[in-house]
């Protein structure tokens, strides 16, 4: 059980100014793992006055020593990795044997991918008379969410501080664990003090706080629609600048000539990893009608292939989802899609048979579909995946845009020739043609309630830049 009981704010180790504390809830026992202090107004003020004191040096700090400084906490990120694994095992429920691929290798690369474009800082673009030079945009407050939380974290911090802006960081209550490890490294490295500040507290009542704050510049937040609606209400007072990556029911087309065994297993088993809490998970998987039986006996097979169980036992695929809502929520869309007549081809409410505790759910697949359907419309974060049948690819174009989501969307067809036409036509800000993997060239982020703003990519640093033109140079 691990106790913390401080901030890390203008570089030191600091004491909250109120008494309230966190349980943290490991999801595959049900039992508290460790907690954390609750911040309360006076606590933010400081961590912002911190990073707002701390701006002007670190936006003039040159880009070869922000540079050294991200790639030294990428280093020792890498010396501490089972440490950053363990606490996305502990409290995400992420699968040990999978864990560290899935939640830390990328924020490593992630890390070391911003610290080689700090440079593009300096960099000044000549049109005519007019010189365009790039600024730090300020004060960044960075919200992230519990699903991945040191990915999303890093893809926010590390753009921001490659810029050179300051930061206060607020992790997901259910998931602090791997943002206090990361403040002992940027410590442990001498990132000078106030250029990254950690607060904890529940998001529905310190969020509001920092989006609203009169010193925050920026604020970039990743979670639910809901939230962020309520984000982006509290920052307008400010006109700050919002980036946020939202909910997401995410396409993936399969085309009457495609591999069809292999286009269902990438489908499957994307919506099965890590427990189906993905944004972008592909959790509409469209076929042709007269392949739709077949393409959901496949999808069952590959669903009975997970392994559900402890996070902690070598061989499991599958953990729990994230806490005890979570389970509440994907239950009640499973109910839901049984009640609007979908047909269930594997999984359904109950607990796997042999766990008898802990926030498990079964690999479910749901076949004959609509898309008016609650479970074809509203964003599950379970593993729990959608088949919906067409007649034609204007008919599979037109569902797969039938949604308030545009994050992200596949296309599996004959090959990448056929997919791309279709690719150019879904109203999505990703694409992944064909087995294609995730990348950090490609920004991320969504179209309509999907949020606005990108992630990653040369974009996911100029989230943090202002441009400022000079005229008559």
């Amino acid at each position: 059980m691990q106790h913390l009981t401080h901030f890390y704010i203008n570089g030191t180790w600091q004491t909250p100014h109120g008494n309230e504390r966190l349980k943290v809830v490991d999801p595959a026992t049900e039992a508290a793992c460790a907690s954390v202090p609750s911040a309360t107004q006076e606590d933010i003020d400081a961590a912002v006055h911190a990073a707002r004191q701390a701006l002007p040096s670190w936006a003039a700090t040159p880009a070869s020593e922000r540079h050294d400084l991200l790639m030294a906490a990428a280093k020792e990120m890498q010396r501490r990795y089972d440490e950053l694994r363990d606490a996305h095992v502990l409290t995400v429920g992420s699968p040990i044997e999978m864990a560290g691929a899935i939640h830390v290798d990328g924020p490593i690369e992630g890390m070391q991918y911003y610290a080689e474009r700090a440079s593009r800082m300096e960099e000044v673009e000549q049109k005519g008379s007019v010189s365009l030079v790039r600024e730090p945009i300020g004060v960044c407050a960075l919200i992230n969410p519990w699903n991945y939380p040191l990915h999303q974290l890093i893809g926010k911090l590390a753009p921001a501080l490659a810029a050179g802006c300051t930061v206060v960081a607020k992790p997901a209550e259910q998931t602090p664990l791997q943002d206090f490890i990361m403040a002992e490294i940027f410590e442990e490295i001498g990132l000078p003090p106030g250029v990254f500040n950690l607060v904890t507290g529940v998001g529905s009542d310190i969020g509001p706080v920092m989006a609203a704050h009169s010193d925050v510049d920026m604020i970039s937040f990743t979670g639910s629609t809901r939230a962020g609606v309520q984000v982006a209400e509290n920052a307008a007072s400010t006109v700050k600048r919002v980036c946020q990556e939202l909910g997401g029911k995410s396409p993936l087309v399969i085309t009457e000539n495609a591999d069809l065994e292999a286009a269902v297993r990438l489908g499957v088993e994307n919506v099965m990893a890590n427990t189906g809490q993905t944004c972008d998970a592909f959790t509409r998987m469209l076929v042709p009608r007269a392949l739709l039986k077949d393409a959901a006996a496949l999808a069952g097979k590959i669903a009975r292939e997970q392994v559900v169980g402890d996070p902690k036992s070598p061989g499991t695929t599958m953990g729990p989802v994230v806490s005890e809502r979570q389970k509440s929520i994907v239950q009640h869309f499973l109910r839901r899609g049984l009640e609007e007549g979908a047909t269930l081809v594997e999984g359904g409410v109950d607990a796997p048979d042999h766990l008898d505790r802990g926030y498990y759910v079964r690999p479910t697949i749901f076949s004959d579909v609509k898309n008016d359907m609650e479970i074809a419309q509203e964003e599950i974060f379970g593993p729990v995946l959608c088949l919906l049948g067409y007649d034609s690819i204007d008919e599979a174009v037109e569902i797969a845009n039938d949604t308030i989501y545009g994050l992200s969307s596949a296309v599996y067809a004959r090959d990448v020739d056929e997919a791309l036409p279709i690719a150019r036509r879904l109203k999505a800000g990703q694409c992944y043609l064909q087995d294609a993997e995730f990348s950090f060239e490609a920004p991320f982020g969504g179209y309509k309630h999907s949020g606005n703003g990108r992630e990653w990519g040369e974009e996911g640093l100029l989230e943090y830049v202002e441009v400022k033109s000079i005229i008559g140079t």
